[in-house]
């Protein structure tokens, strides 16, 4: 397993390098309008203590963009392995403090949604795969197909239009209430958990279409192996049989999937943060493609292929812990 894991982390390395060239070369070959813009206002403002040429030679030098392709990536890589990826021209702050500032609303996000779509999810599937055929087993399918339909957006419409214009139960966007200031620690608590309600009703209702398909697909696979049909044989309770031989088993690739999704946590959800406009990384990460914030774009297109390969070695791994039949070499 150690041996595995280490050969696995040095191919992700090597598959990183090469994802970070080329994303610096889809930066590098974006129109010059961005980095002159951004040389420009700086410039403008008062105080300014160089002109329009030198703050664009400074912009170009500081991300290699005068030294072609392939020496400016070096220097890029540099500077980004020791943690100086510069500061956000959107945020007007370093790139990484704006991530720190971003990312644990993201985190926090997506850690709820995720626990109620396990919570949801799978016991809809394994239910469904126990009453094959059955209204149940039609109803949860029916469920699933509308939830991995519908898009987010029209998702979050709906309940911005249930919830907040006709209800008044939720604000239609933002964190926090126009009372916020004058509440109490826990109030202020409350007060952005409930802005959180929404977005995470909106994450729950279209990832859970997708587990519940997987989860009765797989739970009915398990149920008609031989090793069920044997146990029912020998007079196993049937309670025993369903949560004892097959669920243990249904959760063999559950584990690994659910595994591989984890890293995601940290990753925000681009389009559900920008409709309800939460402060996350993924509202984050919007703002600076639209304004051309090149810094944080390369940020988080590292940070989002760092943690897809981290994903994908966590579900490896989890998938030889959990089978004692799997042998990673």
């Amino acid at each position: 397993m150690v041996k595995y894991t280490i050969k696995r982390l040095l191919y992700s390395v090597i598959i990183l390098f090469f994802v970070m060239f080329i994303i610096y070369i889809l930066m590098y070959n974006m129109p010059s309008g961005y980095v002159e813009t951004k040389a420009r206002e700086l410039a403008s403002r008062p105080g300014a203590t160089k002109s329009y040429a030198e703050w664009l030679a400074a912009l170009n030098a500081q991300y290699g963009m005068d030294q072609g392709v392939v020496k400016g990536y070096l220097i890029w890589l540099s500077n980004a392995v020791r943690g100086n990826w510069g500061d956000s021209w959107s945020w007007t702050i370093p790139v990484v403090e704006e991530f720190h500032n971003t990312v644990w609303y993201s985190f926090i996000l997506g850690l709820v949604s995720f626990i109620f779509e396990i919570i949801i999810a799978i016991p809809l599937g394994i239910t469904a795969a126990r009453r094959q055929y059955s209204f149940t087993d039609y109803f949860t399918t029916v469920i699933s197909m509308i939830c991995i339909s519908m898009p987010t957006f029209f998702v979050a419409t709906v309940l911005k239009y249930v919830f907040s214009v006709k209800l008044g139960w939720f604000d239609l966007s933002g964190m926090q209430g126009r009372n916020y200031q004058n509440l109490s620690d826990f109030g202020k608590f409350l007060d952005v958990a409930k802005h959180f309600v929404l977005p995470s009703l909106t994450i729950v209702i279209i990832s859970i279409g997708g587990l519940m398909r997987y989860t009765r697909t797989n739970m009915l696979e398990v149920l008609n192996a031989d090793y069920i049909r044997t146990a029912r044989a020998k007079g196993v309770p049937e309670k025993k049989v369903i949560n004892y031989h097959a669920f243990r088993n249904t959760l063999i690739p559950l584990v690994t999937t659910l595994g591989g999704s984890l890293p995601g946590l940290f990753s925000g959800a681009l389009i559900t943060e920008t409709l309800f406009s939460i402060r996350g990384i993924g509202y984050a990460s919007y703002t600076s493609m639209t304004t051309g914030d090149i810094p944080f774009i390369m940020f988080y297109l590292a940070f989002i292929s760092i943690l897809t390969l981290l994903g994908n070695l966590i579900s490896d791994l989890l998938y030889g812990i959990v089978d004692p039949r799997v042998r990673l070499s």
